[in-house]
């Protein structure tokens, strides 16, 4: 079965080829009900239709944009007129139509700007200040005019369709023309009403069968839409009412002022206000990889473009549809999401039973059949056909067709799309955005995290704690002591770096209360600068910044240059300690004057930064440099290059960022689960080192290196000491794309790694599961992952881990309780079929069984939360059978059991129960069933754990699994005692009904005697999700 499978269902978790799912595809056969059964599948046909209309749109936006704006320039603006305003505009008291301002930057018509007015003007014809945003007032009024920032999306498909989907079922409809014949031939050999029960009983089922399906399956997508809806809000800021906010894209109009930088989606159509090196990629748009350079010339910003670079501020002009996006972002829906490596494998499982359980249905109709045509042979009636006959005939076709219902598992599929949202939606109460349902799954099987340590293991809440400056280390108590112990000259210098070379914005709220918004580096400098100086204004009030260069994780440093009131340039540079050390060669003296930097001073510094990194503090150098020339006129912009050597170093601050709590046990939980955990990150070797020791992640036999050590080894080098790297200190975006690559390809590792910033988008994009930061993530690292840590926290992924295993043993739990169900269904009925020439499970009876194996067997097994007892066992490895050795024993054992319980009854039922009298027959079939669907009820209890004894722990906290436990013993209940003229049954005894549930319950010391039978583990390729791990030192 493994080998089939391996062949013909097997997909990569990410990105897989069309090849391979083609061909699971077309290798899948006997579906009974395709609507429903690949309702979570992608439809290539209609994806690859979708693909073809957006290059379609992407051709059209790039001939607009590159080739039809050359010939508008020719266009006489003069010739251009307004359109009419239309009396709604003129109410709400604007001067534009939105068509028209749509226009502008969606054809990046520059005439038509300059017509309007260009920037102002269009401010003024909108009625917004630059300075001051839109008024919160006018929102409902601006969203009734210019439109919404929401696409068009497929509505929700109503309850009425899935009933609709599940009644497509090809069995459900030949059962049912079954019902509806045996109704009219019933009627006509028994009369009224009593001829109709046996067919409007199994219409009454079927409905059931439907109805809680449907319901089922609406409730998924339900949730589903509004995962999907979280997955594509992004948090924008803007100005409003004068004070800078974050507000939801769905929530922008047209008139907000946007702030943007590096990493951020363009949320909408707008015109560029001012900003430094704003470089825009517009490649999702328009399919040209060229980025674009954005200034007051060439100020058009459309939507769904990304920022490659700088920062800047744009005035939104249009929203939502009337977007090139918005028309694009349609497209990109049609088709639906991979499927997961696990929906595709259980697709190759029901195949392979749906062949087996067809073969058993012909095989039991035509026993039956031919007993029947036997029986009339012998007694010379072959010829003698009676309406009787023809309903008996009808009867077993009825049960033939009945035995595929359960003999298929379509459920088994739909079971891990259940378990995937249910998981889904826990982990985003959790903190966990999950992107793709892959992901889910594939967390089960992590062996390494490759985690970030700003935000990630630490709390991100910075504050400099400690400082040096001309010399002398100073803490940061007391702010009178601090401020009397550095000279004016000197407190200038650092305060206008502090102030100046920033990407941050001090900003009031409402209240008056000072807020800073930014990084949180940026924002422990602000706090510290402003310590000294409460009216910042006056650091920058005779000084404009002329060019920047904001930090970007590869140069490890933020520049800007400035023009003072003297009419001469000033840059200051901030960064890495050592990267900014090593551009000096001057320094600032406690006089506040520039003096060489001797080698003894340059030792002196290094020891300051390695002193602080020891203690666990973020080191952050300042330094400035004057330029000889400069000016001050408007192309500075354009012709100063910030330099890049000669500095005068000013300070060096040590920011404390303390671990998070919890995150020491996490990483212990880690290891305890056989996750490796190592740290990449950007800061200083020390700082890493220490904070490193902190959470435990740095053991006395780990290795800890630097990126450019890491940089110059050879794949052979690279062999011996990766699987040792526990710490990787000031590395680039490159060098965590090599480690993850190396761990995956070389060392056949399974690599969650985290991200944030836009470089991180190929580490991501290349892990097994990417992992970006919600908080600190920008837009580029979110599109490329896979999951959202939304508290950027370490504990979250864990979290999210715990659940990938808890999904995939949940199914495995399912399968063994769905496997055992159709063995013993299948045999019960084929023996009985052969031997005594009818079955004791009538075609009713059968379709409640499948409803509890298939629908409320789904809902009790695949969404039990996850224990603690799953992240004390090894990953689940890459390539493991499924279908696990455990698993085999529990089924055959189980079938075993249940299969001599059913045929004692069967065969000697009548003697054991001491049986007598007309209904004997009636009352044994109705002792079968009863103790069958009792037996289900115990070995779903059974299934909670394959391997541990005690299956009761914790099943009360689970609250969906005592529901179902409660609803299926109610209704069987039901069935036996009220609904016996529909199911065939008759009232039990107050003893035959103990009889059943303790024939039933004996499951579990059945279940507790298999689990002492040794069972041979899997190879060494991976685990099989069940042996401990070794505990206590040895582990380490």
């Amino acid at each position: 079965m493994e080998s089939y499978l391996k062949e013909n269902f097997e997909v990569e978790p990410k990105n897989p080829t069309e090849e391979a799912l083609k061909k699971w595809r077309s290798a899948v056969w006997l579906v009974k009900n395709p609507r429903r059964r690949f309702r979570m599948v992608a439809d290539l046909a209609k994806r690859a239709a979708a693909e073809k209309k957006r290059r379609k749109i992407q051709e059209k936006i790039r001939i607009a944009l590159y080739v039809q704006k050359a010939a508008l320039q020719f266009i006489d603006a003069a010739n251009r007129t307004e359109r009419k305003l239309s009396e709604e505009v003129v109410q709400a008291g604007y001067d534009i139509e939105p068509e028209d301002l749509a226009y502008i930057v969606r054809s990046h018509n520059t005439k038509t700007y300059d017509f309007h007015g260009g920037l102002q003007g269009l401010a003024r014809k909108i009625k917004v200040s630059l300075r001051d945003g839109v008024l919160s007032s006018d929102i409902s009024k601006r969203q009734q005019i210019f439109g919404y920032n929401q696409f068009v999306e497929k509505p929700q498909r109503p309850l009425w369709m899935f009933i609709w989907d599940a009644l497509q079922d090809m069995t459900l409809i030949i059962l049912m023309v079954c019902a509806v014949i045996s109704v009219g031939v019933g009627i006509a050999t028994e009369g009224w009403p009593k001829g109709m029960y046996d067919g409007l009983g199994i219409i009454l089922c079927i409905l059931l069968v439907v109805v809680v399906t449907a319901v089922s399956d609406y409730k998924q997508s339900l949730q589903f839409k509004d995962l999907d809806k979280e997955k594509k809000n992004i948090i924008i800021q803007v100005t409003r009412d004068g004070t800078r906010k974050k507000v939801s894209i769905y929530d922008l109009v047209v008139g907000d002022i946007v702030h943007l930088s590096i990493g951020d989606q363009v949320p909408a159509d707008g015109i560029f206000i001012d900003g430094y090196s704003l470089t825009i990629d517009e490649s999702s748009l328009s399919g040209e990889s060229e980025p674009v350079n954005i200034d007051k010339k060439k100020p058009f910003l459309l939507s769904g473009t990304k920022v490659q670079d700088g920062s800047g501020k744009m005035l939104v002009t249009s929203v939502g549809m009337k977007t090139e996006w918005g028309r694009l972002m349609v497209t990109l829906s049609e088709g639906g999401d991979d499927e997961t490596p696990l929906q595709v494998k259980l697709n190759g499982v029901a195949t392979i039973i749906g062949k087996i359980g067809l073969a058993f249905a012909v095989l039991t109709f035509l026993v039956l059949t031919a007993r029947l045509i036997l029986t009339k042979y012998i007694s010379n009636e072959l010829l003698k056909w009676s309406m009787n006959d023809g309903l008996a005939l009808l009867n077993y076709f009825a049960i033939a067709v009945t035995i595929l219902v359960v003999a298929v598992p379509e459920g088994l599929p739909l079971a891990v799309t259940l378990s995937l949202a249910f998981a889904m939606k826990k982990l985003m109460n959790d903190r966990a955005l999950v992107r793709h349902l892959s992901a889910c799954e594939t967390m089960g099987s992590a062996t390494c995290i490759c985690t970030d340590k700003t935000g990630t293991l630490t709390t991100n809440h910075m504050v400099v704690t400690r400082l040096w400056v001309a010399g002398d280390t100073k803490e940061i108590k007391s702010k009178e002591k601090l401020k009397s112990s550095i000279s004016e000259k000197v407190l200038t210098v650092l305060l206008q770096s502090v102030f100046l070379n920033t990407n941050s914005e001090i900003v009031k709220d409402d209240t008056g209360k000072t807020n800073i918004i930014g990084s949180p580096t940026e924002t422990a400098l602000l706090e510290f600068g402003l310590l000294f100086q409460n009216n910042y204004n006056q650091e920058t009030k005779n000084m404009k910044i002329v060019k920047v260069e904001p930090f970007n994780s590869v140069k490890k440093k933020m520049s800007v240059l400035v023009a003072l009131s003297n009419g001469k340039l000033r840059a200051f540079c901030k960064g890495a300690s050592e990267i900014i050390l090593n551009m000096c060669d001057k320094i600032i003296n406690e006089d506040g004057e520039i003096v060489q930097m001797s080698d003894k001073q340059r030792k002196a510094i290094t020891d300051v930064i390695n002193g602080f990194a020891c203690e666990a503090l973020r080191t952050i150098c300042l330094a400035f440099k004057d330029l000889e020339t400069g000016s001050t006129s408007d192309n500075t912009n354009n012709s100063s290059d910030i330099p890049e050597s000669n500095y005068t170093v000013i300070a060096v601050v040590g920011i404390k960022d303390p671990v998070r709590p919890g995150v020491k046990e996490a990483v212990k939980t880690c290891l305890d689960a056989g996750i490796m955990v190592r740290m990449v990150t950007g800061d200083n070797i020390n700082t890493a080192k220490a904070i490193a020791k902190e959470c435990g992640i740095l053991t006395a036999d780990g290795l800890a290196i630097d990126g450019p050590e890491f940089r110059e080894k050879s794949d052979e080098q690279l062999k011996d000491i990766v699987p040792r790297i526990q710490v990787m200190a000031r590395s680039l975006p490159l060098d965590k794309h090599k480690l993850v690559t190396f761990l995956r390809n070389e060392l056949k590792e399974v690599v969650a790694v985290t991200g944030d910033g836009t470089n991180d988008a190929p580490a991501l994009h290349e892990a097994d599961i990417g992992l970006a930061m919600g908080i600190a993530g920008t837009e580029v690292a979110k599109e490329n992952a896979d999951v959202v840590i939304i508290d950027d926290n370490f504990k979250t992924i864990v979290v999210v881990a715990r659940w990938g295993r808890s999904v995939y043993i949940n199914i495995q739990k399912f399968v063994q309780f769905q496997l055992t169900v159709n063995v013993v269904a299948l045999m019960t009925n084929f023996v009985s079929a052969c031997t005594s020439g009818s079955a004791p499970l009538t075609a009713v009876q059968l379709l409640w069984v499948n409803m509890i194996m298939d629908t409320l067997g789904a809902l009790a097994l695949a969404t039990e939360p996850p224990h603690d007892g799953l992240m004390k066992r090894p990953p689940i490895g890459r390539d493991v059978n499924f279908i696990t050795k455990v698993m085999w024993r529990n089924i055959i054992g189980q079938s075993i059991y249940q299969l001599i319980v059913l045929g004692i009854l069967q065969f000697n039922g009548k003697r054991l129960l001491n049986l007598n009298g007309p209904d004997s027959t009636a009352v044994l079939n109705t002792m079968i069933f009863n103790t069958f669907v009792f037996c289900q009820v115990f070995n779903e209890i059974n299934s909670r754990d394959m391997e541990k004894i005690n299956v009761a722990k914790g099943m009360f906290d689970s609250w969906v699994f005592m529901i179902v436990m409660v609803c299926t013993v109610t209704f069987q209940i039901i069935i036996v005692e009220l609904l016996g003229t529909f199911a065939s049954t008759v009232p039990l005894s107050g003893s035959l009904w103990l009889a059943s549930i303790l024939m039933g319950a004996v499951s579990l010391p059945v279940g507790a005697i298999l689990k002492h039978i040794p069972v041979e583990s899997s190879a060494h390729h991976g685990h099989d999700g069940y042996e401990p791990l070794p505990r206590g030192p040895d582990l380490a």
